[in-house]
């Protein structure tokens, strides 16, 4: 690639400096905003070239579904943000969650999972993955005893979520991953509600990580799009074929939005999250709310572990509004700021109510079992004021009530 300078970085760079610097491949024409490479192919100088492109003697992009130059600038940047070796950027978070599984299970393994998962997630678990002869065991994700219980010896694969969808359950990243390393599994960790800004599952020992950079990443709303990190020999030995052939590849367009969206991770993660402790404290207050759920509470249960492995309480929130769906319902219809909506990670504060949207397929039966009742709520913390967001939610609490 020797038209191409790339910026690989400096390892004593702050996060802010390396998620507006790092990775950066420019031109001949020296741009300085990254470019956008909107290609599905590649030139060659010569025949003798390409043939080496696809032997692997040469470095160099071939097809844009196995490899692009803004994917790549994504790809490193997040790599630099994570302490990771290598990524792969794909089309959206689901697809980084079936890329990663789908590239090393096969019939006759078997995955342990913590039984609070985003509902594709849960989908992909309970009907995908057996349909395949891959069979899934589902646990309390904060007994670490469920876990060591739960494996077999054909366990392959050990997945969570922490902070889990719309719970805000935690579950102890470092002692999950050790059971794992111990029954030669790997560890992979869905890192999306604590943003890579707050959590860092490889440094308390994850094998991989995944996240949908639709949500955090972004910010804004715009672009679905996901990654996988982990380490060179997993992404180039074991995800970069599967990838390469199923082809869920992220678009340069998306790519080079995400990488705007990092310049300023660090700066929307620290006000979100610093809104949704306030909120979360307003809400703990009021008559109307049963109870809240917000790590960085103390009344968290699990705040002690909060404290050991996020930096801080992150920027969702959930509560349980006494009335149920008519009171949550009311809430929701009274609000003026916070949009209603599936989504999170948007420079919009944002609700949703999950028991009807993206848990409603478990039934009342499965939505019970881990924690969704029909008055819980969870709001997406977003840039405005947090003194208009405390107004809203006041107002709205006085309707619902």
């Amino acid at each position: 690639m020797a038209q191409y300078s790339s910026n690989t970085g400096n390892e004593n760079w702050q996060t802010a400096t390396s998620l507006v610097h790092c990775g950066t491949i420019r031109s001949q024409f020296g741009e300085m905003s990254e470019a956008i490479f909107l290609t599905s192919g590649y030139a060659y100088d010569s025949a003798e070239q390409a043939e080496a492109r696809f032997k692997g003697d040469t470095e160099g992009f071939v097809y844009s579904r196995y490899s692009n130059p803004t994917v790549a600038m994504f790809e490193q940047r997040m790599c630099a943000l994570e302490g990771a070796e290598a990524a792969r950027g794909t089309a959206t978070g689901m697809a980084a969650v079936t890329a990663t599984l789908l590239s090393f299970l096969k019939a006759g393994d078997h995955v342990v999972a913590g039984r609070v998962l985003f509902g594709s997630i849960l989908y992909v678990m309970e009907n995908i993955l057996p349909r395949l002869g891959i069979e899934t065991t589902l646990v309390d994700g904060k007994d670490l005893d469920a876990w060591r219980a739960a494996i077999r010896p054909n366990t392959k694969a050990c997945f969570l979520e922490t902070p889990t969808n719309p719970s805000l359950e935690l579950v102890d990243v470092k002692g999950v991953c050790e059971i794992a390393r111990e029954a030669s599994a790997l560890s992979i960790i869905d890192n999306v509600f604590a943003t890579p800004i707050l959590q860092k599952p490889l440094q308390l020992g994850a094998d991989i990580v995944i996240y949908s950079a639709t949500k955090h990443i972004d910010g804004q709303g715009r672009c679905l799009g996901g990654i996988v990190l982990s380490s060179q020999e997993f992404i180039e030995e074991t995800l970069h074929d599967f990838f390469k052939h199923t082809g869920p590849s992220m678009s340069p367009f998306n790519a080079w939005v995400m990488l705007k969206g990092l310049e300023t991770l660090p700066l929307r993660v620290a006000h979100s999250s610093a809104s949704a402790a306030r909120v979360a404290d307003f809400l703990a207050e009021r008559p109307e709310v049963a109870r809240v759920m917000y790590p960085g509470r103390a009344d968290h249960p699990q705040h002690e572990l909060a404290k050991r492995q996020m930096a801080s309480g992150g920027p969702l929130v959930a509560f349980e509004i006494k009335g149920g769906k008519a009171a949550a319902f009311r809430f929701m219809n009274g609000l003026e700021i916070f949009k209603i909506t599936n989504n999170l990670g948007d420079s919009k504060s944002l609700v949703t109510h999950p028991a009807t949207t993206t848990h409603q397929r478990l039934g009342p039966e499965g939505r019970a079992q881990i924690g969704i009742t029909d008055g819980m709520l969870r709001l997406s913390i977003g840039l405005e004021d947090p003194i208009d967001l405390l107004a809203d939610i006041d107002q709205a609490l006085a309707l619902a009530g």
